[in-house]
């Protein structure tokens, strides 16, 4: 089948932007309690010259819903594909999978366990109207309390994934690509790691979009923390020693000078930091010893349940702007500041009216 274009310009104006088709991607294990709400708000996107062509779900090996709730919705909108591996393989087969299967030249990949902002695509995709952009990444926000210990040990961590991604591109959690490359080394454990590397080598440059906003829950125990850790650090010392490319993030120096830039005079940043720091470098200390050693392969990976229970962002909340708190850390403000109007009311009144859901995925 004849892949569709990535970018055509209407003829006639030469003002006028370049329409942007593109294939999203959602690789899904077990994820009844969050896909239904993915979806929905893929669907809902607002764009202007960008096309969401299909939304491919890869479901590995899954044990509840989550393949009914995407035949639901592939029932009322033929852009929603399903594809079923009966056996889970990993995340990095199923992203293998869907590049198989896109059709666009432009390919999206989003955590099935996240819910994109309203504009966040069409944000994502605007870069690549500039031809030495080879992909992009959007700005995870989580939706963790930052007043318990586990939520500001979340939101530390992504501000400064933030911090350094503003200056040295660190992208993941939703990102976008261009179609130069056929696969991804089946035993990954970083899929969007893997991605940049080859991305680049290609002469293509990567963007950072703060302004394509992405919400996540983050780790609510330290075992679930020290599991994704763990994972991603002996995941980035496999790419360095593989394909001899190092992320944004590896750089100790850049973290501390983020970790300075936003220091803020509040009893957490003392009292709270230090332990976020410790749990770090013993995370980092077992992804070593993982890689290392061969102690663990984590192309499957054991599941961060806490991060797996669904969530609802009320964009209602937008319309009474003024009747509703600002976010609890100055940091998620910060970033606020650095959106459009219509992003930073979106980062700033999403986060206070999160409701999480029971196991059973009710309200």
């Amino acid at each position: 089948m004849e892949r569709k274009a990535f970018i055509g310009r209407p003829r006639g104006d030469p003002g006028i932007q370049p329409v942007i088709n593109c294939s999203i991607g959602v690789m899904a294990y077990n994820e009844e309690a969050n896909i239904g709400r993915l979806l929905q708000a893929l669907l809902d996107q607002q764009t202007s010259n960008c096309v969401i062509e299909e939304i491919i779900v890869v479901a590995s090996g899954c044990t509840d819903n989550t393949e009914s709730i995407v035949r639901e919705f592939g029932a009322r909108d033929q852009r929603i594909q399903l594809l079923v591996q009966p056996r889970r393989k990993g995340k990095a087969s199923a992203v293998n999978l869907f590049l198989r299967h896109a059709q666009s030249d432009i390919l999206v990949l989003e955590s099935a366990d996240t819910v994109p902002g309203p504009m966040t695509i069409q944000r994502l995709l605007e870069p690549f109207a500039a031809p030495e952009v080879g992909m992009t990444g959007g700005h995870p926000v989580p939706i963790n309390d930052p007043r318990t210990f586990m939520g500001f040990v979340v939101h530390l961590l992504w501000e400064l994934h933030h911090q350094i991604a503003l200056q040295h591109p660190k992208l993941g959690e939703l990102t976008a690509f261009r179609r130069v490359f056929h696969r991804i080394p089946y035993d990954s454990a970083v899929d969007e790691a893997n991605v940049e590397p080859l991305i680049c080598g290609q002469g293509y440059r990567l963007r950072y979009v703060p302004e394509a906003v992405v919400y996540n829950c983050g780790a609510e125990t330290v075992g679930d923390f020290l599991k994704q850790r763990r994972r991603i650090y002996a995941g980035h010392l496999k790419i360095c020693c593989e394909q001899g490319y190092a992320v944004s993030t590896m750089s100790g120096v850049r973290i501390l000078a983020a970790l300075l830039r936003g220091w803020r005079w509040d009893w957490r940043y003392f009292l709270w930091t230090p332990a976020v720091i410790g749990l770090e470098m013993y995370g980092r200390f077992l992804g070593w010893i993982d890689f290392r050693f061969k102690k663990r392969d984590h192309a499957i990976w054991d599941v961060a349940v806490t991060t797996k229970k669904g969530f609802v962002v009320d964009w209602s909340a937008m319309e009474n702007s003024s009747s509703h708190p600002q976010p609890l850390l100055p940091m998620a403000q910060d970033a606020a500041h650095q959106l459009d109007a219509d992003s930073r009311t979106t980062l700033q009144l999403a986060l206070p009216h999160v409701q999480h859901l029971d196991d059973s995925g009710g309200r």
